[in-house]
């Protein structure tokens, strides 16, 4: 899993029939810090993310199998809104 930001929307009319009535969002992939890490990719969105929000997205086989039936030729879904990300750090040794 990754964790990125919705910077974008993407708008397709005429997709493939089992994509029809799914959301397309471009995400920044981020790390834990906040900084951007690699470039931005199309995600599936079917929880309501928007423009904006920190986002959990998983990518591979298991977004291409978000439902039981037939797997979609998708790559990337994004799977969870973030509230809040809490890092403890160690203190360092000297």
């Amino acid at each position: 899993m990754k964790i990125g930001t919705v910077i974008g929307n993407v708008w397709a009319t005429r997709k493939e029939d089992n994509l029809r009535g799914l959301k397309f969002l471009i995400v920044q992939p981020k790390f834990s810090n906040g900084s951007a890490t690699d470039t931005p990719f199309i995600a599936v969105d079917r929880i309501g993310a928007g423009i904006g929000d920190a986002v959990i997205v998983t990518q591979g086989s298991a977004a291409s199998h978000m439902t039981s039936d037939t797997p979609l030729p998708i790559d990337a879904i994004i799977i969870g809104i973030i509230d809040s990300i809490d890092i403890e750090r160690g203190e360092e040794s000297g």
